[in-house]
């Protein structure tokens, strides 16, 4: 026999479910830090945050991360006293909450890398334990069984010390891993997890066993648990024999003790309702990769239909047939679309620390205020844009909100506020606005700052999105290097394929609003053709189509010596300024065959690119062009469209930014 475990398999599981708990523990804390700014409780956001450390405890004992632990169990004292006092943690609990989060972060972030893990840090845990010394209290002893004698922690020993003196039962039960229950999905996490909803799992012990039929993998998890569930139940959950739950130590029922929470604030363990199983994002990416490929036959399929059709071959059975599949085609997009979506919450979430840590309290305060309901969006486009959001509110509390003195003189609260709103569009776009009540943008400074003239917004934006541009003449460590805007319009506008606006009014405030679509990884667009060539743009970055006549056309005014005239259009009354796409993609200098106008908006104003003929409407798996060499401005990726060959998606808005030096080389 071998004392040996592997423990591997399990990592990844680890890993994934410790920092869900991270996440959640520290949502936990800020919202009761929020609470108590108001003198607010939150006993049920307590117990949330409990919860979550004791099921990092129970995880970490389980992979051998003592340190993790070690953390947990200490922070976990400090918790169980506040849940004991009526839901309350004071400032001071908090922040050292918060310390402990980040630690157990960075060492499951260690486990993750594979590197050494750092020990918990003892001023840390002394620290811990001074907190809860004034309210710590005393538990009669337990004698354990044998078996788990001296594999309890002092702060275990209490649990189960404070659940005998409860009149609860303590059990010890053996679960073994299988082939066979792999098979059937039964595994140390589902058990886990499982017992959980019957009681308080203390700990999960592996342990090495000889290989046999009954143990194929070598391998056992023995548990304890606080439960007041039966012993057939607890062998039925754990899938081992009822002889193995075994009670290890109890006590005569005692009076029961005061609910912690008032029973209708207790949300009771169900299994009615929603149920979640979490997929590695690579999984679903593959399921992307094959639903690209179907997407591509049903293509070739309506090309083969329309040569038989044109060939005079009654095709109207097979037609029907390729209609009901790509139904059923746009149906399984939706449902691995909905299987990509994350909450904008919960994408959200780490702005809460980020202004928290911006912040100097007595000097400059701020605080954060989210409006984004239960809008969800694409993982793909949460990951690119979190960074953007990062740095506009950033910028919004170093920048825009003022010190407390400056603001006071203004009549304007000590406290500033940034404010996050969230909307879903029309043509599957979402619309996020990052607003401050801070001393707004000094147009003035910023243009003596670029050495030019400011016209309007869209140029002030344009200046302050330049790479390098800022306002300080010295960076600090939070913001001044001149990068946060390009940045934000990099992802927003040209990643994504967005729109970047700004509305600033001195003393009042600035807002920045970014529309973005909701996945970039499936897309319906429009397919036209353009000195004989194919070209696809995304249908929601598209106002309208219309049909070009040379009676609608007019020359505008040369705008610079040596330039070409512009030429224009009437669209309700309104002048467009029409580009002939081949000639500004340097593919045809022959304008006169273009029958089409796609009209976008860049920077509020309309502008039409003369196209040869539109071809229709698909929904296409984009594919990123990730050649340095290949890219070039104005595309933003490539698609098939059935025919074998890649087809460039435009980005029509960059290519309308590059205008003004296409006139001045082509005249």
């Amino acid at each position: 026999m071998t004392d040996k475990v592997d423990l591997q398999e399990f990592v990844g599981g680890f890993i994934a479910e410790s920092e869900q708990l991270v996440a959640s523990a520290t949502a936990g804390l800020l919202e009761i830090e929020r609470a108590n700014a108001k003198g607010d409780l939150r006993p049920k956001t307590v117990r949330d945050v409990f919860r979550a450390l004791h099921t990092l405890k129970g995880l970490a004992g389980m992979m051998g991360v003592q340190p993790i632990v070690e953390l947990a169990h200490a922070f976990e004292t400090v918790v169980r006293a506040g849940d004991q006092s009526g839901g309350r943690l004071g400032a001071r609990a908090v922040e050292l909450g918060l310390v402990t989060i980040r630690g157990i972060a960075d060492r499951v972030r260690a486990v993750a890398m594979k590197t050494e893990v750092a020990p918990a840090p003892e001023a840390l845990l002394d620290e811990l334990s001074r907190v809860d010394a004034a309210g710590a209290g005393a538990h009669a002893k337990v004698s354990l069984a044998s078996a788990w004698d001296g594999k309890l922690g002092e702060g275990e020993r209490q649990q189960v010390s404070a659940a005998v003196a409860a009149g609860k039962k303590i059990y010890s039960l053996t679960f073994t891993p299988s082939e066979a229950r792999s098979a059937q999905g039964v595994s140390i996490a589902t058990v886990r997890a499982s017992l959980m909803k019957l009681g308080e799992l203390v700990k999960v012990l592996p342990r090495a066993l000889p290989q046999s039929p009954d143990s194929p993998a070598g391998l056992a998890f023995d548990m304890l648990i606080v439960s007041t569930a039966e012993p057939n139940v607890l062998a039925d959950t754990a899938h081992c024999p009822a002889d193995q739950v075994i009670a290890v130590a109890a006590a005569e029922p005692a009076e029961p003790a005061a609910a912690l929470l008032p029973m209708d604030e207790v949300a009771p363990v169900s299994t009615v309702g929603r149920s979640f199983v979490r997929v590695e994002l690579a999984r679903l990416d593959e399921l992307q990769d094959q639903l690209s490929a179907l997407v591509v036959s049903r293509f070739r399929l309506e090309r083969q239909l329309a040569s038989l059709g044109a060939a005079g071959v009654d095709v109207r059975a097979l037609r029907e047939i390729a209609e009901v599949q790509a139904r059923q085609l746009r149906d399984l997009r939706r449902g691995i679309l909905r299987a990509r979506m994350v909450r904008v919450a919960e994408v959200l979430e780490p702005l809460w620390l980020l202004v928290r840590s911006l912040v100097q309290p007595g000097i400059k305060e701020a605080r954060l205020e989210l409006d984004v309901n239960d809008s969800e969006l694409d993982k793909a486009v949460a990951d690119r844009l979190l960074p953007a959001i990062v740095h506009l509110v950033r910028n919004a509390v170093d920048h825009a909100i003022e010190p407390i003195n400056e603001r006071e003189r203004a009549g304007k609260s000590r406290v500033g506020r940034v404010r996050i709103t969230c909307r879903e569009r029309a043509g599957n776009q979402l619309e996020l606005e990052v607003s401050d009540d801070g001393r707004g943008i000094d147009r003035e400074a910023i243009a003596r700052r670029a050495g030019r003239a400011i016209a309007d917004e869209t140029e002030h934006l344009d200046v302050l999105a330049t790479p390098g541009f800022s306002t300080r003449d010295k960076a600090t460590q939070t913001s001044g290097r001149g990068y946060g805007m390009d940045i934000v319009r990099r992802v927003a506008v040209h990643e994504l394929g967005g729109e970047l606006r700004l509305a600033t009014e001195p003393n009042v405030g600035t807002t920045f609003a970014l529309q973005v679509p909701l996945t970039i990884a499936i897309i319906d667009v429009f397919s036209f053709e353009c000195a004989r060539q194919a070209f696809v743009v995304p249908v929601a970055a598209i106002e309208e189509i219309f049909e070009l006549s040379d009676h609608v056309r007019i020359e505008g005014p040369r705008a610079a010596k040596g330039q070409l005239p512009v030429t224009m259009c009437e669209r309700r009354g309104r002048p467009v300024p029409i580009v002939p796409l081949g000639t500004l993609l340097k593919i045809d200098r022959v304008a006169e065959r273009a029958s089409k106008a796609l009209v976008i908006r860049r920077n509020g104003e309309p502008l039409a690119f003369a196209v040869d003929r539109m071809l229709g409407r698909h929904e296409v798996v984009v594919r990123p062009i990730e050649d340095v060499l290949a890219r070039a401005p104005g595309i933003a990726g490539a698609t098939d469209l059935g025919d074998g060959r890649p087809t460039l998606l435009l980005d029509l808005v960059e290519l309308g930014a590059g205008i003004t030096a296409w006139r001045a080389e082509a005249s």
